[in-house]
């Protein structure tokens, strides 16, 4: 069928969502100080508000899939844009804890389903081939990495001159520009035009192969939250690292994952994906095993940072290319199941460290990442490898 979209637009509208997606969780997280002080929130209150947020992002993730198989994508980007929007006001106007927990679902909705959202739509749009598609995700994702980057530079400055309420409440506004673009673009048509049968959804809830794909991505997305949530602490409190210098180092880490990135979406192009994911799990386990060492040297953590964040950035495109290889006329509602799977590694995993770390201590952080790059290795050559070498068949042409 002749494709009556432009490719580049299309790309475009992609990049610029999970872009969006970026800023927007990065500001948030900024925020978080600033919103406690004022409010005068306790440890219980506060929690609730980093505990709605992946709820809602939850929820968004495992909305998206049906949503952009049977209706579109432009639908969506614009509902995804417009519950950010409301988030990020109710936040800057709230007078109290239920308008900020409101703010926070509504952001993590709104947030969660444009980041699966824009993964399906560039899945759909890249070539039939799983190296090509995986490099178009692979340069998707340098997006979000811009984003995470260049977001606290900016909050830091406007702070100086503006409270953090008037910052949402611009972010805000600032965020309704990119709707003229998304309602603008012509998409993908649906791949389906009536309702998406419970019972496919529920076949493939059970497909082995997607859900070991989906089991990839939750030590995946675990190691990632892992790095993000805890080095700062692992770094202070077992190497003696002050917290500015902490704060580099996991800058470190989201520049190198933002720029392997970028070098993978040349890549992938050229090398088989798996051969690529296999080098990156290497990657991880020498870069663990810097952060294991006993000596409290900047070059091995730093070092062992460059190496995790560059060892990172392959799983998610890479294995998103498989799940679309997998799932033609329904990838949106695959994406949405294993996003889900991913997320709550992530959810579950963090959990347990924050156990452990309380009872054993942050020396157990560098184990729990080794573990994670374990499993990764084991799920790989045990599963992924039959996906790659073409021995599971896509389950809906």
């Amino acid at each position: 069928m002749e494709q009556d979209y432009d490719f580049r637009k299309v790309f475009a509208a992609a990049c610029l969502g999970m872009l969006l997606f970026g800023i927007v969780m990065i500001s948030l997280g900024s925020m978080m100080p600033s919103i406690i002080e004022k409010y005068g929130l306790d440890t219980l209150q506060a929690g609730s508000l980093a505990s709605i947020l992946p709820a809602g992002i939850l929820l968004g993730s495992l909305a998206f899939g049906p949503v952009v198989d049977r209706y579109s994508y432009r639908n969506l980007m614009v509902i995804c844009t417009l519950l950010i929007v409301a988030g990020l006001e109710s936040i800057a106007l709230a007078e109290g804890l239920p308008a900020l927990q409101a703010g926070f679902f509504l952001i993590g909705c709104g947030g969660g389903a444009l980041n699966g959202g824009t993964n399906a739509l560039v899945a759909d749009i890249s070539e039939d081939r799983a190296g090509k598609r995986s490099a178009n995700l692979s340069l998707l994702g340098v997006f979000f990495g811009i984003g995470a980057l260049g977001m606290p530079s900016l909050m830091a400055m406007l702070s100086a001159i503006w409270p953090f309420e008037r910052i949402l409440a611009f972010t805000g506004v600032a965020v309704i520009i990119p709707l003229a673009y998304f309602l603008l673009v012509r998409y993908p048509a649906p791949r389906h035009g009536q309702a998406i049968p419970l019972s496919a959804s529920f076949a493939m809830a059970r497909n082995a192969p997607l859900i070991m794909l989906g089991l990839f991505l939750f030590f995946q997305s675990a190691l990632e939250g892992v790095i993000n949530n805890w080095t700062a602490t692992f770094l202070q409190n077992e190497k003696s690292v002050g917290a500015k210098e902490a704060l580099v180092a996991l800058s470190i880490f989201v520049a190198s994952l933002t720029v392997a990135r970028a070098l993978l979406a040349v890549v992938l192009r050229k090398i088989p994906p798996f051969h690529v994911l296999l080098a990156s799990i290497g990657l991880l386990f020498a870069g663990t095993g810097m952060l294991l060492a006993g000596v409290a040297s900047p070059i091995l953590y730093f070092g062992g940072l460059t190496l995790l964040g560059t060892g990172a950035a392959a799983g998610f495109p890479v294995i998103l290319g498989y799940v679309s290889e997998l799932y033609t006329s329904l990838r949106g509602t695959a994406f949405s199941l294993v996003f889900f799977i991913a997320l709550m590694g992530n959810i579950v995993v963090n959990y347990l460290m924050g156990v452990i770390a309380h009872r054993y201590g942050m020396g157990a952080y560098p184990w729990i990442l080794l573990l994670c790059a374990i499993c990764l290795l084991v799920i790989a050559a045990a599963a992924v490898s039959r996906v790659a070498g073409g021995s599971v068949k896509t389950m809906d042409s």
